[in-house]
């Protein structure tokens, strides 16, 4: 999110980010005068509609979502909450406010999402994109991005971690797959799409 951040200010772009986290906003972006921050849920449509009728987004990057695979597992509830209900919500806050394009992160465990939770609503977080497009002027895409490499969530630093203190490496299974982003492929990948003019 960070490095996003710095690369759309880098285009000259005036920067709103909603969040929930006060914290980590305060940290970030407490000194940045061109940033306005928000405090808000996605799971609230009343308060992401006010924001993006105050704020006139022309693009909305959305981010927000629920990660970590085995935590989700055990609160499928609060997964469906934020993911699939909020990401409705910010559809719904884009439509009504006249955005020009709404980008939705995916990842790869969206494809195919058999075997958790957490890759079952980010695919229903891309269904929604995908119907909500052509319904409007406003444009609707996606992004998937795999393992962002050395980013907050990412299990390059976990697996360092687990192999320093024992030598040896655990992964789910031998028939896993995981793909790598580094983040500089990430962000060029969002903004990809916020200028390409056909999606």
């Amino acid at each position: 999110g960070r490095a996003l951040i710095r690369r759309i200010k880098s285009l000259g772009m005036q920067i709103i980010v909603y969040s929930r986290d006060e914290g980590k906003q305060a940290l970030y972006f407490g000194r940045d005068k061109d940033i306005i921050r928000v405090v808000g849920d996605v799971r609230d449509l009343d308060k992401l509609s006010t924001t993006f009728r105050i704020h006139k987004p022309d693009y909305v990057i959305h981010a927000a979502a629920l990660k970590r695979v085995d935590d989700m597992e055990f609160h499928p509830d609060e997964c469906v909450k934020t993911n699939v209900i909020g990401s409705q919500n910010v559809a719904t806050a884009a439509l009504k406010t006249d955005v020009t394009k709404c980008i939705l992160i995916s990842t790869d465990k969206a494809c195919p999402p058999v075997r958790n939770i957490y890759g079952i609503s980010k695919a229903a977080m891309e269904k929604i994109f995908c119907l909500m497009d052509g319904k409007t002027e406003t444009k609707f895409t996606c992004v998937r991005y795999g393992n962002v490499a050395w980013s907050t969530g990412s299990v390059l630093p976990i697996w360092k971690d687990m192999f320093d203190k024992t030598g040896v490496l655990r992964t789910t299974g031998p028939e896993m797959r995981r793909f790598f982003f580094t983040v500089e492929h990430a962000v060029e990948l969002v903004i990809n799409a916020v200028e390409n003019e056909d999606r």
